[in-house]
């Protein structure tokens, strides 16, 4: 299969993508020309994304952070939550220490956030 080697190919197919996204929809044929082009199209640039753009694990703390915000929790509501001081909710979403065991199995009942998540597994 074709690759794409160069950002200014990345950039082409991009734009390649953007023009077929609006001739092509949920009812079109999975034989029509354009939608084979999108298809094909789509799996180079993922590729070449994997590549030059990979994206990364979230940290625990990345985690947290959306968990809160999903749930519109604050900080201080967490550390109420968790039966921990402001001050030690703090220093560990600052990275500044871990969290023990009994910190991560309640964090991971809470905020709903799955064990191996937190256990970085």
């Amino acid at each position: 299969m074709a690759q794409i080697k160069s950002e200014a190919a990345y950039r082409a197919a991009m734009k390649r993508i953007d023009e077929l996204l609006k001739v092509v929809n949920d009812s079109t044929p999975v034989d029509d020309p354009n939608y084979l082009e999108l298809d094909m199209i789509s799996d180079m640039v993922a590729e070449y994304e994997d590549v030059h753009y990979p994206i990364s694990k979230p940290t625990l703390i990345d985690v947290i952070r959306l968990r809160l915000y999903e749930m519109g929790i604050t900080q201080t509501k967490l550390a109420e939550m968790l039966g921990l001081s402001n001050a030690r909710v703090s220093e560990i979403m600052n990275g500044k220490s871990e969290p023990s065991l009994k910190i991560g199995r309640e964090l991971s009942r809470q905020l709903n956030i799955d064990p191996a998540v937190v256990l970085g597994v």
